[in-house]
């Protein structure tokens, strides 16, 4: 049944959709869409930041540190992942946003999969 497997580089595919490689808006039969969960493989240059805030969030999200520096950002809070592996889960109804003070990658996984969070031209995490 190879119509269910993909095999791929998150490198190369994740542009396509600003780094997300599963989730709901990938096409629907696409083996990589789903509505239960997104994944995310991102390179961000140093000085990268997200446009705005997400609020209102209605999803868990989890983020690992591959390389790099990475700050996210939560109300009354920083956290900085500084050592490959260190991560950040964050819960429903946590606001949050993100800094790469290095040139930094970083895997996200997040749950649900909705629509409805990304920023004009922007990066949707």
């Amino acid at each position: 049944m190879t119509e269910n497997v993909y095999v791929g580089n998150a490198h190369l595919d994740g542009p396509a959709d600003r780094g997300w490689l599963l989730g709901h808006f990938k096409p629907a039969g696409d083996v990589r869409h789903s509505d239960e969960v997104e994944i995310k493989w991102c390179a961000h240059p140093q000085g990268d930041r997200r446009a705005e805030w997400v609020t209102g969030e209605r999803r868990t999200a989890l983020l690992v540190l591959i390389s790099g520096r990475f700050r996210v950002e939560l109300p009354g809070r920083s956290v900085v992942l500084e050592k490959q592996g260190d991560y950040v889960v964050w819960g429903h109804g946590v606001d949050h946003s993100w800094y790469a003070e290095e040139e930094s990658v970083v895997l996200t996984v997040r749950w649900p999969s909705i629509p409805g969070y990304a920023v004009s031209g922007a990066d949707p995490e």
